[in-house]
């Protein structure tokens, strides 16, 4: 087992030698970053491996069945988020969860190496449990290593982010090139050799945590999960699909499991806001603080929706309609996944400033979220006349998908680390693991619908695809902007 930390929580707190922060955000940074180094480069080839023919090494999926694993997979991949904060919760400590999650994931990522059918998807479901116990977990240490009002916290996690975006950036490039160009198994082998280096980083920074997420939580006046009831409510849900395929003879396929799983996540959901908002034993201002989360998750599932087609129907997008050629050379389409990442990274610390710079004149975190969701959806007008020129058979120049994923990125800094960090504000100490994983919940509906969408990509025309997310994300904008002041009030002083 690994050695306890050398220094108290205090200390480590106290520290400023990275950029002004603690030294234990270093080791969170490069864990992250080599998580999402694996996590961005499998997904980077994950549907061109799905479609591409039986004779180049790929499953011959058709394009509306490998929509709906995409969409599954990733939707379950941080669904799993709210069991993997329950155990680290209760059962191992946030700093354990971290360690589990990146040794399943990496037997996933290997999994997916062998040739096979059923491997394939065994090392799908290693990697959804292994990022469900490693990617909310993370993220809650961070959390833990700032005091309440310190004002690095924000500035923390925009750092922290750009691990996330650093790693993002790297996979593409690396992975993508190897799987669209060598063979698609070794760009899985290299993700998984990623998450390797991650748990080694994470292993050896581990003395700069202090106690942070050491151990599982220990608080008397804690509420306990009603993990019975929700557990209950999936083996019933599952029964009951079973029971209906074999009545009415259907074929349990992965379109039906992932329509299924819509509907789960649409339930799941409920229930879980019904317990935080009606369920007994709760304080006053933590019933505020769960309508203030509530919120933040409906427009961070539509964010999602919209942004996470980057894997999905946007790569579709840049492989089928987009020139590659430069100098006589085409690229990879999977490289256009480095694109969004660089802004982010460039942009990242512009944005970490600014929070500090404005001091008393900082927005709330509501309306940094309805910035991200007028910024995602202008990301998708801007590519409508890109799609009338591919549909007069002309290839639309890279320059249209690069001008939309700027705007994605700034979305994405606008609303994403700013989610976390009002994560780690508003969840109750004794709940801190289960309200992040709640956070990733709202990412697992977005990217659950991003991949219904993909599978609609041959039945359905490209603007109006691309017109009906950049819809949705106006509209939700618009209600989020009307909800502002109300939203800041239940958030009790957090902002």
């Amino acid at each position: 087992m690994v050695n306890p930390p050398g220094t108290s929580l205090e200390t480590a707190r106290a520290d400023r030698s990275f950029f002004g922060h603690p030294r234990g955000l270093a080791t969170l940074f490069f864990t992250e970053m080599w998580e999402r180094f694996s996590y961005y480069g499998m997904r980077a080839i994950l549907m061109f491996y799905m479609v591409s023919k039986v004779e180049t090494g790929g499953l011959g999926f058709p394009v509306s069945k490998a929509g709906a694993v995409y969409g599954l997979y990733t939707a379950m991949v941080y669904l799993l988020s709210l069991p993997g904060g329950w155990v680290a919760d209760r059962i191992t400590g946030q700093r354990r969860a971290v360690l589990y999650g990146g040794i399943l994931i990496s037997l996933g990522e290997f999994c997916l190496v062998v040739p096979t059918t059923m491997t394939f998807y065994i090392g799908l479901v290693l990697l959804m449990a292994g990022t469900g116990m490693l990617k909310p977990n993370v993220s809650t240490i961070v959390g833990q290593l700032y005091a309440q009002g310190d004002v690095r916290r924000d500035s923390g996690f925009s750092i922290f982010y750009m691990g996330i975006n650093l790693g993002a950036l790297l996979a593409p490039i690396l992975c993508g090139w190897v799987g669209e160009k060598v063979g698609w198994r070794l760009g899985f082998g290299l993700a998984g050799i990623g998450m390797l280096a991650g748990l080694i980083q994470y292993v050896t920074g581990w003395k700069h945590l202090g106690t942070a997420g050491l151990k599982a939580a220990d608080d008397p006046s804690r509420k306990p999960v009603p993990y019975t009831g929700i557990v209950t409510l999936v083996a019933v849900a599952a029964a009951g699909a079973f029971a209906a395929s074999r009545w009415f003879q259907l074929e349990i396929t992965p379109e039906l499991i992932s329509n299924a799983l819509g509907v789960l996540l649409v339930v799941l959901s409920i229930v879980v806001f019904s317990w935080l908002l009606l369920g007994k034993g709760w304080t006053h201002e933590e019933r505020k603080r769960s309508a203030a989360i509530l919120v933040l998750f409906v427009s961070s599932a539509v964010f999602w929706s919209a942004f996470e087609q980057a894997g999905s129907t946007l790569s579709l997008f840049a492989k089928r309609s987009i020139d590659r050629v430069v100098l006589g050379y085409q690229f990879p389409a999977s490289w256009f996944q480095d694109v969004e990442p660089t802004f982010v990274i460039l942009f990242a610390p512009a944005f970490a400033w600014l929070w500090l710079a404005m001091a008393k004149r900082e927005p709330s975190s509501p309306a940094k979220f309805t910035l991200g969701l007028v910024l995602v959806g202008l990301g998708y007008v801007l590519l409508l006349p890109a799609v009338a020129l591919n549909a007069k058979g002309t290839l639309a120049s890279p320059w249209w998908l690069v001008g939309t994923y700027w705007l994605h990125g700034l979305g994405e800094l606008a609303l994403s680390p700013v989610g976390l960090s009002s994560m780690t504000k508003l969840a109750p100490a004794r709940l801190a693991g289960f309200v992040m994983g709640l956070w990733f919940a709202a990412t697992a509906i977005g990217n659950y619908m991003a991949g219904r969408m993909a599978s609609l990509y041959e039945s359905t025309s490209v603007s109006t695809l691309f017109g009906i997310a950049a819809v949705f994300a106006f509209g939700a904008a618009l209600v989020l902007a009307l909800l502002i002041k109300p939203t800041v009030r239940l958030m009790s002083g957090v902002k």
